[in-house]
């Protein structure tokens, strides 16, 4: 009882809170300003330390999001989690991690994003490693490891920013895009972005942390921590300035979303390709974003956030069903046997693939037209509308292989759709995963956006997703083909499913050699000439003197007539001498 009270009561706080917030960032984008708040924490003698807390429409928009979704989540946690003994332990870490990413979102100084930044860093691997086993201990690992690369970054451009006196970026923005000498804090700052999105060289770690419970890959998956590096890179809004930096950034944000919509097409664990498609999306923000369309990008975040995190309920209430087994293969014919959670399943999966009125067609049907009306090279349109096509392409085999055909798990199985709590925190983001976009579309853009480009482009949004979804049905058809063909092309198949073995790279190639090298070097010289001659000399020294001192303390008689027959001859030797 006091677990459900505490899941309750985080659950009307975090409602009201993401009420008041959003209706709060409504008036805001109505009267057109923004509040911008000092607190003066301690004052002594000339010393100041001020927090600064800035509320606009994007961060009032963006934290109601954040904590609706994971107000939901603490909701459906209730009957996820419901044999966890521990479960007190765990809502108040997914409240840490709240507070974190709140305080990121509201920050307009790098010293208190660095705070939120690296509670999220610490948070998320408490949440990484909560079922204490090897396969979450070296998820958690690689998913601290590599956000570290960010974390530096950070503190390096904290400490460039000493040039200008003060750690308040927000004000220095117009004046730091003219200054040639700052080109070092934009690319640490890209950088903490790319580690914390998860872009290519960095994604290994973003499907590694779904060892994480279910309720926790719906909260930091969707709207928090691998949101965090977009969101900085919204706010500093620096990628129009510096064409190098952005078309190498645009290159990299493109190969990713091709990277893991491929490999999604290639893997068979329910909540990993729930993760490829997150980083499909995220490439896709970020690809956006560095064409100079920071509303878009911030768009997408915000509508990618209702689906996904429905997309990653209805997951968990399947491997919850399934006997915690997450293997697609084992799966089929759930329409049947949990209609409603299948329903809500279908319309994410449709929202992701951008179906016309649902959440995502409103965002990712206008940043593809952006593209096709953008002065892009062939290259990076190829990949744009690639990268839809594999979109829905998995997420049709997706649907294939799980709900249609026969069940392919056990004989005798308890498949329900009677996790009530679970079905009600589902509705509410299927409710917003429908009206959502069109909502946000209203309020972000004042104005309609009416792209105006030749048919064939207009349709070719269409057309790609058409194809995807057929061709993602027919190569998971087995019986269409007679054989699967990818045993045909073995290889191929392993490199991709293996995210082109960063995976490997990242742990052998790069973390494990860097180890190394970090323990031959403590090995060398912390432990080796330094010590030698440093403390353990010192020491040796020390012992050795007042071993002797020891000696010659003990008062015994031979000692006190040896020692006086040796000042005796010393004295007399020194008497013949002078």
């Amino acid at each position: 009882m006091k677990n459900l009270s505490i899941c309750n009561i985080s659950f009307v706080i975090l409602l009201l809170l993401s009420l008041m917030t959003f209706f709060l960032g409504m008036y805001i984008i109505f009267m057109d300003y923004a509040i911008f708040i000092e607190w003066e924490i301690i004052s002594y003698n000339s010393m100041n330390i001020i927090m600064t807390l800035l509320f606009d429409w994007m961060s009032l928009m963006f934290m109601s999001f954040v904590l609706m979704i994971s107000c939901l989540v603490i909701f459906y946690s209730k009957e996820y989690m419901a044999m966890d003994y521990k479960m007190n332990r765990f809502i108040l870490l997914v409240l840490m991690f709240v507070t974190s990413m709140i305080l990121l979102i509201i920050s307009p100084n790098l010293i208190s994003i660095l705070l939120g930044w690296d509670g999220l860093g610490l948070v998320s691997y408490c949440l990484v490693i909560y079922f204490q086993n090897l396969k979450s201990f070296n998820a958690g690992m690689l998913t601290a490891l590599s956000n570290r690369i960010g974390d530096v970054a950070l503190l390096l451009s904290i400490a460039w920013m000493l040039n200008y006196g003060s750690w308040n970026y927000i004000f220095y923005l117009e004046f730091m895009k003219n200054s040639y000498e700052m080109n070092i804090i934009y690319m640490l700052v890209i950088l903490a972005g790319m580690t914390k999105s998860a872009q290519i060289p960095f994604s290994s770690w973003l499907p590694a942390a779904m060892a994480a419970p279910t309720p926790v890959s719906a909260l930091v998956h969707s709207s928090t921590l691998v949101t965090a590096g977009v969101y900085l890179l919204i706010r500093f809004n620096i990628l129009n300035s510096y064409m190098m930096i952005s078309n190498l950034l645009l290159l990299l944000a493109n190969l990713t979303m091709f990277m893991s919509g491929l490999g999604a097409n290639y893997e068979f664990d329910l909540k990993k390709i729930i993760a490829l498609s997150t980083l499909s999306q995220l490439g896709l923000m970020m690809s956006i974003l560095c064409m100079g369309n920071y509303k878009l990008a911030f768009f997408h975040l915000l509508t990618h956030a209702l689906f996904k995190a429905l997309l990653f309920m209805c997951a968990g209430s399947i491997i919850h069903n399934m006997n915690n087994n997450q293997d697609i293969r084992l799966m089929g014919g759930l329409s049947f046997m949990m209609p409603l959670s299948c329903s809500c399943f279908n319309v994410a999966n449709l929202a992701l693939c951008g179906m016309p009125f649902l959440a995502g067609f409103y965002s990712k049907d206008l940043i593809l037209e952006m593209v096709s009306f953008s002065y892009l090279n062939f290259f990076s349109f190829f990949l744009y509308f690639i990268s839809t096509g594999l979109t829905v392409c998995y997420s049709f085999r997706l649907i294939y292989y799980s709900m249609s055909g026969d069940l392919n798990f056990f004989s005798l199985n308890l498949l329900n759709d009677e996790n009530w709590m679970m079905l009600k925190s589902m509705l509410g983001l299927l409710l917003l995963s429908i009206v959502g976009g069109s909502m946000l579309n209203w309020l972000i853009f004042f104005s309609p956006i009416i792209i105006i480009i030749p048919f064939y482009l207009k349709m070719l949004t269409m057309f790609v997703c058409l194809l995807g979804g057929l061709l993602g049905y027919l190569i998971s058809n087995v019986n269409f083909f007679y054989i699967n063909k990818s045993f045909n092309f073995y290889n191929f198949t392993y490199f991709c499913s293996f995210m082109w073995f960063m995976p490997y790279i990242s742990t052998y190639g790069i973390i494990n050699k860097l180890l190394m090298i970090g323990k031959m070097m403590s090995m060398s010289f912390d432990q080796g000439w330094s010590e030698y001659f440093g403390g353990q000399k010192l020491y040796f020294l020390l012992m050795k003197n007042s071993q002797l001192n020891q000696i010659l303390q003990n008062n015994n008689l031979k000692i006190y007539m040896m020692s006086f027959v040796f000042w005796m001859m010393i004295i007399y030797l020194l008497m013949i001498y002078f």
